[in-house]
């Protein structure tokens, strides 16, 4: 079977409808065999009292990210994904711009995914370095 960008690109948007990544107006934008990126612009809706971006909101990043890149690797009709654990060290501030995560694969055995997920600027620079984990459930039939 091949790997088909757009096609798993589209399935994330599709996910996300109606969700928490539809309200932080994350997008999917990149994705290969190995990874998966979305971006997420940086304003009001995702500061903190301070006017800076909110670590909540670079999790939620990061998990929206590494949660759909584990479909890279079940079949969807199949299974499902839980994101279990996450981790978070947050190195630099960000007031305004985009932010992406980029989920890279750590471990991918059967039943268990561990996710590296860096959140850059656009410049490149680190503003948050996450690791998640991820269970694969048998996808219950409704």
């Amino acid at each position: 079977m091949s790997f088909d960008k757009e096609k798993m690109l589209a399935m994330c948007q599709k996910f996300s409808e109606n969700t928490l990544m539809e309200t932080l107006e994350i997008e999917f934008i990149d994705a290969g065999e190995d990874f998966l990126v979305a971006k997420m612009p940086v304003n009001s809706r995702v500061h903190q009292p301070m006017g800076l971006l909110h670590g909540g909101a670079s999790v939620a990043l990061a998990e929206s990210v590494g949660s759909a890149a584990s479909i890279l690797y079940i079949n969807p009709e199949e299974e499902e994904v839980r994101g279990i654990e996450i981790s978070a060290n947050h190195l630099k501030s960000k007031r305004e711009g985009v932010v992406f995560g980029t989920a890279r694969i750590i471990h991918k055995g059967r039943t268990i995914h561990l996710w590296e997920i860096k959140v850059t600027d656009e410049a490149g620079n680190l503003i948050s370095l996450c690791k998640l984990t991820n269970m694969v459930l048998p996808r219950i039939k409704k």
